[in-house]
Order: structure tokens, then sequence, then C-alpha cells
């Protein structure tokens, strides 16, 4: 099972603090059946460059590696990374995928898309590999038109909910039925911390029943398989 959304890195951004944190949220992955766990710090382009922030990137995960045992989940590098006018045609951003699967995990605005950020978004999709992921979409679905949507889902955009969308009451079943209309495919933590936004797959995988979690499964190794492996650090 795949944590494909987290902030477990160890001071990089304004998730974990320290590789005790670090270490802390990796037991409960492991807790909670999480064999793999991508580790996405949010890159900000306006802040930040690829080279950069690679740099500390993987020397907060170099640290936190040193201290993990072979139980732990294996730790997949990456980036959340926030768009910008002309993505598709950064070379560099390329840099910032996770692991090697090709998949490049997106935040968008939390407002409606202009024309020409859908067009932008799908140019980058299977641009030299690129598989873009949306990050946390029910954050952004109900700002947009339907048929723009749709769009995107026609043109193989992955799309990633976070857990809790699962496990709030207020959401969950809005949740299920997306995921089984097949407008939800995979499922992250976006895990920041041990207290407010905690590891918290297990619980919206003990709300699946047996038909989502083939469903799931299917997901996951139809993402992975098609990049051929799944390579940690």
């Amino acid at each position: 099972m795949i944590d494909f959304h987290s902030h477990i890195l160890p001071g990089i951004d304004d998730g974990s603090r320290d590789t005790d944190e670090s270490l802390a949220l990796l037991r409960m992955c492991s807790e909670q059946g999480i064999t793999h766990i991508a580790a996405t710090p949010h890159f900000y382009p306006a802040d930040d460059s690829p080279e950069r922030f690679l740099r500390r990137r993987d020397e907060a995960l170099r640290a936190l590696s040193e201290k993990t045992d072979g139980d732990a989940p294996r730790i997949i590098p990456g980036a959340e990374v926030y768009y910008f006018a002309g993505i598709s045609r950064n070379d560099e951003i390329l840099d910032l995928r996770i692991g090697d699967t090709g998949i490049l995990l997106l935040e968008m605005p939390f407002a409606k898309w202009a024309p020409s950020m859908f067009t932008e978004i799908k140019a980058l999709h299977g641009k030299r590999g690129v598989r873009v992921m949306l990050a946390h979409i029910e954050r952004y679905m109900k700002y947009q038109d339907p048929g723009n949507w749709e769009s995107l889902l026609e043109a193989g955009i992955i799309m990633q909910s976070n857990a809790e969308f699962f496990i709030d009451w207020r959401t969950k079943h809005k949740a299920l039925r997306l995921f089984r209309a097949g407008r939800i495919h995979v499922l992250g933590s976006d895990c920041h911390n041990l207290k407010s936004r905690t590891e918290n797959m297990g619980r919206a995988l003990d709300i699946l029943t047996d038909g989502d979690r083939r469903i799931l499964e299917h997901n996951l190794r139809a993402i992975v398989g098609e990049s051929g492996s799944f390579s940690g650090f």
C-alpha cells in the first residue's frame, strides 16, 4: 500500500520538524500497513529553484534514511510542486517527479482555474514521460466547471485525494461516491505532524469495502506498473 502524499522529511517545509517526528510518523505508517511512502515536500517556484530544493530535500532524506530500520516503509523522493504559468515548458521541473514513476504531484490554486491552466496541465501530462497527479483534488473540485474536470480525467490525469476526505463524516459519502465512479484514483495522508495533520491512511482504508480495496489495488498496480519498478532512495 502506497501513501502518495506526505511531508515526512525533517525540517524542509511546514511538515515534520525533526528526525524524531519523522521516525514517529514512519512507525505509524508501518502500523497502518503502508509499505511505500512518497516524500513530497512543498516546492514553491517563486521561492526556490529546483537545484536548491533537490539539494535540501536529499540532505533531509539522507539524514532520515540513516536512522530508519528495515521495517520502515520505503521512502520515495518527490515533491508537491505548486503550479506556475509555463510549467509545461520548463524542463527543470521534471527532476521533481516521484522516484522513477514519472509522476509529478501538482498542487493547484484554490480558485477557479483559467482555461489556459487546463491546457497547460494536459500539455505537461505526457511530456517526456511525465504523468501529472493532482494533489488533494477535493480542495479544488467545487471551483471548476464539470466539463473542464471531465477533460482532465479523459486526458488520463491521476487524481489523488487526502485520506481525511474519506474519514470526515461530512464528506466520506461523497468521497466514496467519487472513488467508485473513477474520479479519485489514489489516496495520500498529506501528513505534516503528529497532532493536527498526522498519518491517517489506515483509518481511510478501514472505511473502504473489499470491493473498494480491489479498485484501489488495481489503480496502484496500473500506476506503478506503467513505469516498471518503484525504486526508493
